[in-house]
């Protein structure tokens, strides 16, 4: 990402002088650590960019937001690694049986 794009972002994250950039869903990461794993469960179906994405998506809307910040602790955990499992293998055949897209 270039400088200019790089501050044209931040800027979208800014409360007055308070940057809010860092604040993020967890899940985001979690969703993106076992997609590969579950994607194994799916042999027939080789997913594109596009498929990927809106797995990745159709995933996250399923979900519970987990929003931290850099200096979070976190006490509990109500998605578990199961959960987002579950919604991935929904996810990805609905993908399947209905593409975003023509090939």
């Amino acid at each position: 990402m270039n400088n200019i794009a790089k501050v044209n972002k931040e800027e979208k994250y800014m409360l007055g002088d308070i940057s809010l950039i860092d604040i993020r869903n967890k899940n985001e990461t979690r969703v993106i650590s076992l997609l590969p794993k579950v994607l194994t469960e799916f042999p027939e179906f080789e997913p594109d960019r596009i498929d990927i994405q809106d797995i990745y998506a159709l995933t996250l809307n399923k979900l519970q937001p987990r929003y931290i910040q850099r200096a979070s602790v976190i006490l509990s955990e109500p998605v578990t690694d199961e959960i987002i499992k579950e919604q991935l293998r929904n996810a990805t055949e609905r993908v399947r049986i209905n593409p975003n897209h023509n090939i």
